[in-house]
C-alpha cells in the first residue's frame, strides 16, 4: 500500500481548465514517487470540470455525496425497469 499524501484545496481560488491540468500533473508525479495523492476539500467546480473531463477515477475525486444522500431531481422518481414503448 502507497503512503498517502493529501492534498487540501479548500483555497484553490478559481478553478479552471488551468487547475485540473495542475492536480493531474500532482497525481503523476506522486504516482511515480510511489504515493497515493488524496485530494480533499474539492471546490464543486473544480469537481464537476474534473468530472465533465473523465477524470475522477484517475484523480481519486470521490463523487459528491453517497446515492442514499443525494436528492432526486424534482420531477423524477424511480420506478423500475423502462419497458419498450408500443410501435405505431
Amino acid at each position: 500500500m502507497a503512503p498517502k499524501v493529501d492534498c487540501d484545496l479548500d483555497r484553490l481560488g478559481e478553478a479552471g481548465l488551468g487547475a485540473v491540468g495542475i492536480v493531474a500533473r500532482l497525481q503523476l508525479a506522486a504516482r511515480r514517487l510511489g504515493y497515493e495523492l488524496r485530494l480533499r476539500h474539492v471546490p464543486l467546480e473544480l469537481h464537476e470540470l474534473i468530472a465533465l473531463a473523465g477524470l475522477a477515477d484517475v484523480l481519486g475525486v470521490e463523487p459528491e455525496g453517497e446515492a442514499e444522500e443525494r436528492e432526486d431531481p424534482l420531477g423524477v422518481e424511480e420506478e423500475g425497469e423502462l419497458r419498450d414503448s408500443p410501435r405505431a
